[in-house]
């Protein structure tokens, strides 16, 4: 029986999950990608706290006339630039079961330029 698009991906995101876990100290990086948006956030799992966001949707973040790849890098370089503001440098990425390619690799790419490490 093959799996749904969806079923695979919540197979691949619950994989990472067990990798990956956010601390005060090093905050999960958590990614969501819509048809039209990407949303990002630094999430601290032991308390439950979303830290940082940042999102194609914010006001500071210019979408006209530019492509989804360049919108993702521009949310990685404000999310970077808002957990530098923080206090925070190292995180761990969670690709949220995407494939680690076109926005979502792109919006990995603008968080390190900000400053961030993974």
């Amino acid at each position: 029986m093959s799996l749904s698009k969806i079923n695979k991906r919540n197979r691949i995101k619950k994989r990472i999950r067990q990798h990956v876990i956010g601390s005060k100290s090093r905050p999960r990086l958590s990614v969501f990608r819509s048809n039209k948006e990407i949303y990002a956030q630094l999430v601290d799992d032991v308390n439950g706290n979303t830290l940082v966001s940042a999102s194609s949707r914010d006001k500071d973040i210019k979408s006209d006339s530019i492509t989804r790849i360049e919108v993702s890098n521009l949310v990685g370089l404000s999310i970077g630039k808002k957990a530098i503001k923080a206090g925070i440098e190292k995180i761990g990425f969670d690709r949220g079961g995407y494939l680690y390619h076109g926005r979502v690799k792109s919006l990995a790419e603008g968080a390190r330029e900000a400053g961030l490490k993974f």
